[in-house]
């Protein structure tokens, strides 16, 4: 055998995808564990992509992105408070694609990067792709908020870049401003990115801080986003990021590199999306955050508030076994799926997506409470 990059020997499959799989062998199995909107990606949005199929939209795209959609993005984030010009964006392929363009492109061999947990575990291995190292920052023990105190102790003269996710997946959890301005103090003139993982953002139920409004962080941040989530468009696989344009320079080169360039007819479709309000899709996971937090609650289980996003972080602690063998067993003897905390760097928890059906979310609830019963 041929020896491959050593830095993909420590990549693990997602066990996110691994239970997924797991529910859909096991017959009848209601899944509660994919971030998949169930909703339908709305009707003017398919529209304009099929009337750009039409006008022969098929042809390459600059690899920065049409100056259309770029233009759109640009007063997009201006009106809400991130002033940036069409230069200072990147059309990326979802915000996965994005977190790469923007981790890889920072992060050299031996630096660090800073994730609070539970949190998404992309973020690691990107680093990992890249020889850099992830530093877990644990907010599970300070209330899923960020404290300086917790800060200053993982930063290190090897630092480069810390991952602020707000909402947070896997907790639902908005930061609150002393979070930010932990992370604010911490950083600022100091030779550190903040990568704001914002795919969540148009998915929040209450006030959201957000450090990509300060325009003191200007030159140290990163913004990377999604229309996959709040317009149910996570099979279109298009995002962005934006930067400051002396990060831009590199990181369009990198861009180019990895995927030329976004299919141009999808480009045409995000600038509807962005004239679009996704008010009826979050009003609507607001109505199943209410239910099923309820019937958590009825159950004697505890939980962060889900504030943003559609998931529930729940404590399984008191069962006494780990999350992967609770979940294993949940779905063997349950009938219902969750994905194990583990996954997220925070032991002693399981997720549950609620960005699934109410027939569904009834069901799965349920089961699991019958589940919790026999246990």
């Amino acid at each position: 055998m041929i020896p491959l990059n050593h830095n993909l020997n420590a990549l693990k499959r997602s066990q996110i995808r691994t239970f997924t799989n797991l529910a859909k062998a096991t017959p009848g199995c209601v899944s509660l564990t994919i971030g998949e909107p169930d909703l339908d990606t709305p009707e003017g949005i398919k529209a304009a992509a099929i009337a750009a199929l039409q006008n022969n939209q098929t042809h390459y795209a600059p690899n920065q992105g049409t100056l259309a959609l770029r233009r759109k993005i640009a007063e997009f984030e201006t009106n809400r408070g991130n002033g940036v010009t069409p230069e200072q964006v990147l059309v990326t392929i979802g915000a996965c694609q994005a977190l790469f363009t923007a981790l890889f492109g920072v992060l050299n061999p031996g630096e660090e990067v800073i994730v609070p947990t539970p949190g998404f575990g992309l973020y690691e291995s990107i680093a990992t792709i890249a020889g850099a190292k992830t530093v877990p920052l644990d907010i599970a023990k300070t209330g899923f908020q960020i404290t300086k105190e917790a800060l200053a102790a993982v930063i290190t003269e090897k630092t480069k870049a810390i991952v602020i996710n707000s909402p947070c997946n896997p907790t639902g959890v908005i930061f609150h401003e002393e979070s930010l301005a932990a992370v604010k103090e911490a950083v600022l003139g100091k030779p550190i990115f903040i990568i704001c993982d914002n795919v969540y953002h148009d998915l929040r139920y209450g006030p959201c801080p957000d450090l990509s409004l300060d325009p003191a962080l200007k030159d140290q941040l990163i913004l990377c986003q999604s229309f996959s989530k709040p317009w149910a468009m996570t099979g279109w696989r298009i995002g962005y990021l934006t930067c400051p344009d002396y990060v831009m320079e590199r990181l369009l080169l990198l861009s180019a590199a990895t995927i030329t360039a976004v299919p141009t007819f999808l480009q045409e479709a995000a600038i509807t999306a962005l004239d679009t309000d996704p008010a009826p899709m979050r009003q609507e996971y607001a109505c199943r955050r209410n239910y099923i937090t309820q019937r958590l609650r009825s159950m004697g289980l505890s939980f962060p508030e889900p504030e943003g996003a559609f998931y529930v972080f729940v404590n399984i602690a008191k069962f006494g076994m780990d999350s992967a063998e609770f979940c294993t067993r949940m779905i063997r003897e349950g009938g219902v799926a969750a994905v194990p905390g583990s996954c997220f760097g925070a032991e002693g928890y399981i997720r549950l997506s609620y960005c699934y059906s109410m027939e569904e979310l009834e069901t799965g609830l349920d089961r699991m409470e019958a589940f919790l019963a026999a246990l």
